[in-house]
C-alpha cells in the first residue's frame, strides 16, 4: 500500500511538471524574442536563454527519462547506451540552466553596482558570449557522465537500463569527479548567488540613502522617483528568480551530503520504501520543478511581458470565435 501511492504521485507529477514546463518556457521564448517587454536587449538574452535551458531540462530530464522511464519502461530510451547518452544530456541541460542563472544574477550584479564596466560588459554582443560559453563547456564536461553507468540487466545479450557504477563510490578518482561536479553544480553557485544578491543589497541600501539625501526625501517619503521604480523592478525580478533557485536545489545539495557522509548509494532499483530513494527523487522533483518556475515569475513581475502573453492567448480565441460565428 506504500509503494503506490509514491509511485502515483510519481506518474501524475511529472506529466503535470512536462504540460507546464513546455508551452509555458516556449511562451517566454516567443514573447521575450520579440522584444516589446520593455527590457533591454542584454537581460532579454539572458531570459531567453534561460527558458531555453529550462526546456531543455524538461524535455531530456522529465520526458525523455521519468515519463518514459514510468509508461514506456522497455523502450529503446531504456536500452544502456541511450540511457547513457540521456544521463549526460541532462546533466548538461541542468548545468547550462544553473549556470545561465549564474551569467544573469552576475550581469544584473554589474549593471547595478558596477557603473564603470557596466557600458562594457551589459551589452547583448557579451550575452551572447557568455551563453555560448556556458552551452559549450556545460555540454563538453559532462561527457565523462557517460561512463559512469553500467548496464542494470542483461537480456539476450542487450544491456538494459543504467546503474552508478561501484567503483563510483570507491575509487577515488571517481569520488574526486563527484565532488567537483557537485562544487560546480550546485555549491558554487549558492555561493555565488548568496555573494552576488549581498552585495547587491548592500550597494542598493547605499544608493538609496544617497540617493534620498541628494532629492530632499527624508521628509518626502511619498515624492516618486522613477529611476528607484525601474531598479526596484529589476531587482524584484532578479531576487525571485535567485531566490526560487536556492529553495528548488537545497534539497538536491542535502542529498549530495547524505550519500557521501553516510556513505550510501544513490538510489538504483525499484524500492520505494528506501530513504535514500525518497530523499533523492524529492531533490529531483524540486529541481525539475525550478525548470517551470521562471516563466511565472515574469508573469508577476514584469506587467508589458503580462500583457503581451494575454494578448498571445486572446488571439487564437478569438479566431476560435470568428470560425464559429461563420
Amino acid at each position: 500500500m506504500h509503494g503506490v501511492p509514491k509511485g502515483l504521485v510519481f506518474a501524475i507529477y511529472y506529466p503535470v511538471i512536462a504540460a507546464i514546463g513546455v508551452p509555458a518556457n516556449l511562451a517566454v521564448i516567443v514573447i521575450l524574442s520579440r522584444g516589446r517587454c520593455g527590457l533591454s536587449r542584454c537581460i532579454t538574452r539572458y531570459l531567453v536563454s534561460m527558458a531555453m535551458a529550462d526546456l531543455l531540462v524538461i524535455i531530456t530530464a522529465v520526458i525523455l527519462n521519468r515519463i518514459a522511464g514510468i509508461y514506456f519502461m522497455y523502450s529503446f530510451l531504456s536500452i544502456t547506451p541511450v540511457c547513457r547518452v540521456r544521463s549526460a544530456l541532462i546533466y548538461a541541460s541542468i548545468d547550462s540552466s544553473v549556470w545561465l542563472t549564474i551569467a544573469f544574477t552576475f550581469d544584473r550584479f554589474v549593471a547595478i553596482s558596477c557603473q564603470k564596466l557596466k557600458t562594457k560588459y551589459c551589452t547583448k554582443n557579451t550575452a551572447a558570449i557568455v551563453i555560448g560559453t556556458v552551452f559549450a563547456l556545460s555540454y563538453l564536461q559532462t561527457t565523462i557522465v557517460y561512463f559512469i553507468y553500467e548496464p542494470l540487466y542483461i537480456i539476450n545479450n542487450i544491456p538494459w537500463f543504467c546503474r552508478v557504477k561501484s567503483a563510483f563510490y570507491t575509487s577515488p578518482a571517481w569520488a574526486a569527479y563527484d565532488w567537483i561536479r557537485r562544487i560546480l553544480t550546485p555549491w558554487l553557485p549558492f555561493v555565488l548567488i548568496l555573494l552576488l544578491n549581498a552585495l547587491t543589497i548592500r550597494h542598493i541600501l547605499v544608493a538609496i540613502k544617497i540617493r534620498r539625501r541628494l532629492r530632499g526625501q527624508s521628509s518626502e517619503e511619498n515624492q516618486s522617483d522613477p529611476e528607484m521604480e525601474n531598479r526596484r523592478k529589476s531587482i524584484v525580478l532578479l531576487f525571485c528568480i535567485s531566490g526560487s533557485f536556492i529553495l528548488l536545489y537545497l534539497l538536491f545539495l542535502i542529498t549530495f551530503l547524505y550519500v557521501r557522509i553516510a556513505k550510501v548509494s544513490y538510489f538504483s532499483g525499484s524500492n520505494f520504501k528506501q530513504s535514500n530513494f525518497i530523499l533523492e527523487e524529492s531533490g529531483f522533483m524540486l529541481q525539475f520543478l525550478s525548470s517551470c518556475i521562471n516563466p511565472f515569475i515574469y508573469v508577476g513581475t514584469q506587467s508589458k511581458f503580462r500583457e503581451d502573453l494575454k494578448n498571445g492567448v486572446k488571439y487564437p480565441l478569438s479566431l476560435l470565435v470568428k470560425l464559429f460565428q461563420c
